[in-house]
């Protein structure tokens, strides 16, 4: 029973770990430094025609001959530092700063989520059949640099034409990620308009290792569910239209996340719009849904619109900043699943993981201790309550193991008569106080924890960058291999010491040499955080193991196991 345990567990692993390992999905490749050649990669700029062609449409801008200079206007609070363009009033730089950059040309230096030369928060309007974009338009800031020490700080851009006026407030707080975006376009006439916001084309990384930021990269959305879509999983060259109305639509990578959010303003977002880019040139897009793409492979360009009444004003807010479950949780209308957990396990998964997840951050802010600590703590609390239930398994496996020769007799005897071979083996364990599952069940108890881990440790932000004693890094792999061979050896140190006493078995002899090589295998490239909680839960399980292996050898009347056993 032992054994096919164990073979289920490998099979569970095998499952849920391997494929993501051996078939990643297909990653967008790393844009290129500095502006793309054409477009920004946000929304369509459709050439102006002149204002006699199109009366009916707002003219911003004036009559000079093309825009004024970018410049750029900083807002700085303790959490991030944002540059706005007077270029469309753009959001051309998050900087958080309390979070490296590990990209080895940074330096160092605070996480910036936006590539260069591009920008987030490009708006167009789309007025009947005319696309009138307001990111080539130069706008009037109200200062120009804006530091935020209080609950409430705004920073306005203003920009005026002949036949219509545009206003853009940005009101932020010194002491969450989230800022209010306010506007009013004037002139629209009755029939209002359309606008269009982009959210850019997939954040720029900041990780060591780009390729497995990029699997990250993903469009969410959350109308009556949360649903995300891989940039991987777009088909290059397929525009998507996806159906609102939507409470918010973000882009983010592995450990960040840009969204729009419209709970906040008593409205909806009409639609967003996810297009996959292509090498090819792309047909021209709609009208309402539509955007022009650079062509770059295998991004996704995003835009959510919103429907602008007569009197043109709008309002929604902006997310930029970790994906910290605390912290959007708090958010409420699921904004935390912005970053689930589990993939195709995430109904059984994410629970756990949450679970886990909170209770490691509770012991690392009130214990004031590393969180390689933490995950020691947790792995030996762990084991000291399974603690009675792996005493009661291990009991079961001694009186399953007395009573093996009188199983093997009952199976001799009764091996034409199936039925009655149950009915006996059944009073046989009845009599002995003998449960069949009670070797097995507390084996499977830990394998829910363990794989919320693996999960946790794939993308939890609070993890990212933390250093234990030699590891740079608990999200990421051990450099030097070492715990992953500390778990291989003490995973066969309990391997043998539950064996002692045990009656010779070629099957078990095999796993206790194959099951350590192959989960030091696996787990060598895992993070090596789960590798100090997995060689922790093994340590501590020795003395338990041990102290059964005696009792086994006093009840056969031999002596105790000293050296090797």
């Amino acid at each position: 029973m032992e054994r096919r345990v164990i073979f289920a567990i490998v099979l569970m692993l095998i499952v849920a770990v391997l494929p993501s390992i051996l078939f990643p999905p297909k990653r967008p490749v790393r844009p290129a430094p500095g502006p793309p050649p054409e477009d920004t990669g946000t929304a369509a700029r459709r050439p102006t025609p002149p204002p006699a062609a199109r009366p009916s449409r707002p003219v911003l801008g004036g009559p000079t001959a093309g825009p004024m200079p970018a410049e750029t206007v900083w807002v700085t609070t303790p959490l991030y530092r944002l540059g706005f363009s007077t270029l469309g009033a753009q959001l051309i730089a998050v900087e958080l700063m309390g979070y490296k950059s590990f990209v080895p040309g940074d330096g160092g230096r605070p996480a910036q989520l936006v590539h260069p030369g591009r920008g987030l928060l490009g708006s167009e309007l789309i007025v009947g059949e005319d696309t009138v974009s307001l990111a080539t338009v130069t706008f009037t800031p109200s200062v120009r640099s804006l530091k935020v020490s209080g609950d409430s700080a705004t920073l306005r851009f203003t920009a005026t034409g002949r036949a219509a006026r545009a206003e853009l407030a940005y009101v932020f707080s010194a002491r969450e990620y989230r800022f209010r975006v306010r506007g009013a376009v004037e002139g629209l006439g009755p029939a209002g308009a359309v606008l269009r916001v982009s959210l850019g084309d997939g954040l720029r990384s900041v990780e060591a290792d780009p390729p497995t930021d990029y699997r990250e990269y993903a469009i969410v959305t959350k109308a009556a569910k949360t649903e995300k879509r891989g940039f991987g999983d777009l088909k290059p060259g397929q525009r998507q239209v996806l159906d609102g109305p939507f409470e918010w639509v973000g882009v983010k990578s592995k450990y960040f996340l840009v969204a729009a959010l419209a709970f906040d303003e008593h409205q909806l977002f009409a639609g967003a719009l996810a297009d996959g880019e292509a090498r090819d040139s792309m047909p021209e897009a709609s009208l309402f849904f539509g955007t022009k793409l650079t062509p770059v492979a295998d991004r996704a360009a995003v835009a959510f619109t919103l429907p602008l009444p007569s009197a043109g004003r709008f309002g929604y807010s902006v997310y930029a900043g970790p994906l910290e479950h605390q912290r959007l949780a708090a958010l409420g209308h699921d904004l935390d699943d912005a970053n689930p957990y589990g993939g195709f396990l995430r109904p059984l998964i994410q629970p756990v993981a949450v679970l886990v997840m909170n209770v490691l951050v509770w012991m690392h802010e009130q214990l004031n201790i590393a969180y390689g600590w933490v995950l020691i703590i947790f792995g030996v609390l762990v084991r000291v309550l399974l603690w009675p239930l792996n005493q009661k398994a291990l009991e079961s496996s001694i009186r399953m193991q007395a009573i093996a020769p009188l199983i093997k007799q009952l199976q001799e005897r009764y091996k034409n008569e199936p039925e009655r071979l149950q009915r006996e083996t059944m009073r046989l364990y009845k009599e002995h106080h003998v449960n069949p599952l009670g070797g097995c069940l507390p084996m499977l108890v830990p394998i829910p924890v363990l794989f919320a881990l693996f999960f946790v440790f794939q993308n939890t932000i609070e993890l990212r960058g933390t250093p234990f004693l030699w590891l740079p890094d608990l999200s990421r792999a051990d450099p030097y291999y070492i715990l992953p061979l500390v778990l291989g050896l003490s995973m066969f140190a309990g391997s043998k010491v539950s064996q002692v006493g045990v009656p010779p078995n070629p099957q078990t002899t095999t796993m206790l040499y194959f099951m350590p090589a192959f989960m030091t295998l696996l787990f060598l490239r895992f993070a090596s955080g789960l590798n100090l909680y997995y060689a922790v839960q093994n340590i501590v399980s020795l003395p338990q193991q041990y102290s059964i292996a005696v009792r086994r050898l006093k009840e056969q009347g031999r002596p105790k196991p000293s050296g090797g056993t």
